[in-house]
């Protein structure tokens, strides 16, 4: 039986090797942020997601260890739908994010719930489409034109969703679209892609928060996994979603995506990261860990001409991230976008992580949303030109991102040609839409007044009616 002098040499040489090993195991591990002097204020977050694909950046930042890179453990939770992580985030039970666009800029203003949420990281461009039901295609398809093949030409306009809208009042029944929710990109995208074709998707006011004044369409809410569903169930004959939902309605046989939003909007900003402004006032340093783990995470998305996606597609695949079928994410993820059953196009842009400056947060794309929100009365009184600068200022911390990018330079993990060093903020102005109208993010106003359906000037809604000049 061992005394119990040699019971503790024992213990005392086993401690000693476990220190010797931790120490060996230490010394393999990549620096954290702290041993490169960024010390983190807190290093073990729950961060929020929907179950979409536009997820990518953070499901990657965590399986590539860009995360722990950083000195960060971070858990990935899926939310139930954008309200809930929104107030998730207000309320601190998440750290940050994976939010729509509008989402911050809503809160701030006080549109719904009042909250001054930033973001310092875009987290993609495009990424969206809109799909109809198979008997709405149907009744779309005489009205389009076709290619001397016999295809049908692309980008398809709402005119010809006009037609059928016609078709539908004359019989005395509603048109019902759904979108995710009322500052999503899709609402927005939606809308702009209905006006652009002469279809009014109506308007909201103080008083009456559905957003079907005077609507030709009647728009409302429904969550992203549910859109299929609720499409083949006859409760909407179409919808504005991101993947996978839209190419789920092809392989489902229930519907067909009839455009992308690179088409609506080329290379639009889609998802972003957020935080509340105490959580970064808080965590200055966690937030530029945060950021630069994503940024490396949009990086490795992208390089190479898109040669990670299909890696990308495996972990999206996953039950914890999309949980979606591998087949229906590689659809769009890897370059291509199918419309009708076989008709599998190239669209190599549909889903940017970081090329085209993606993942910087420009205050002129905040200025679009903001724009469509006083467009369709979610802001009910006309604002200055100045007016939105400044929120757009309060909200996009292109400060934040730019840090986060010169240390990443400095580390050598990225290259300073990659980032807009030197821009004051705002994008050239742009007339990459589906109606060619022209966008000047410094200008507003005037971007409002030369787009034919909405509000402009002065003009307010009042009852069921636009008033004023």
């Amino acid at each position: 039986m061992m005394s119990k002098t040699v019971f503790r040499k024992s213990l005392t040489r086993r401690a000693t090797l476990g220190l010797a090993v931790a120490a060996s195991l230490c010394a393999a591990l990549p620096l954290s942020a702290q041993a490169k002097g960024l010390k983190v204020e807190k290093d073990e977050l729950k961060l929020g997601f929907i179950k979409l694909t536009d997820m990518a950046p953070l499901a990657i930042a965590k399986e590539k260890g860009f995360f722990e890179d950083e000195g960060l453990y971070v858990t990935l939770e899926p939310q139930a739908n954008w309200k809930v992580l929104l107030d998730r985030v207000i309320s601190g039970e998440l750290d940050g994010a994976h939010m729509l666009a509008g989402q911050p800029l809503g809160a701030t203003i006080g549109y719904g719930t009042k909250a001054h949420v930033v973001t310092a990281f875009s987290m993609d461009l495009n990424g969206n489409g809109i799909t109809v039901s198979n008997d709405v295609w149907e009744a779309m398809k005489p009205h389009l034109p076709k290619d001397k093949d016999g295809k049908i030409v692309h980008p398809i306009k709402a005119d010809a969703l006009k037609k059928v809208i016609d078709q539908y009042k004359a019989a005395g029944k509603p048109f019902n679209m759904g979108m995710v929710f009322p500052v999503s990109t899709h609402n927005y995208e939606l809308r702009y892609w209905l006006a652009a074709g002469g279809v009014n998707p109506g308007f909201y006011s103080a008083d009456n928060i559905t957003g079907q004044i005077g609507a030709d369409a009647l728009l409302s809410v429904t969550p992203p996994p549910q859109m299929p569903a609720t499409m083949e169930a006859g409760t909407i004959n179409g919808y504005c979603v991101g993947e996978p939902w839209n190419q789920a309605a092809v392989f489902k046989g229930i519907g067909v995506p009839v455009i992308t939003d690179t088409e609506i909007w080329k290379n639009n900003p889609e998802k972003v990261f957020g935080v509340t402004k105490d959580w970064a006032d808080k965590n200055p340093n966690t937030h530029l860990a945060l950021v630069k783990a994503l940024i490396r995470a949009g990086q490795w998305l992208d390089e190479n001409n898109n040669a990670n996606r299909a890696e990308a597609v495996k972990i999206l695949a996953k039950p914890e991230y999309v949980g979606a079928d591998a087949k229906v994410i590689a659809n769009s993820m890897t370059g291509t976008f199918e419309y009708e059953k076989g008709d599998k196009r190239d669209v190599p842009d549909f889903n940017v992580f970081f090329r085209h400056y993606a993942t910087y947060p420009f205050y002129s794309d905040a200025v679009w949303y903001l724009s469509q929100m006083r467009r369709w009365g979610q802001i009910t009184e006309a604002k200055p030109d100045a007016w939105y600068a400044d929120t757009a200022k309060s909200v996009y911390r292109p400060d934040i991102y730019l840090s986060a990018a010169k240390m990443l330079i400095d580390e050598g993990k990225a290259k300073q040609a990659d980032f807009p060093f030197g821009t004051d903020g705002y994008r050239a102005p742009t007339s990459d839409f589906i109606d060619g109208v022209a966008y000047d993010g410094r200008k507003p106003n005037d971007y409002l007044k030369s787009l034919t359906i909405g509000l402009k000037g002065g003009q307010t809604v009042s009852g069921n009616k636009v008033v004023g000049n």
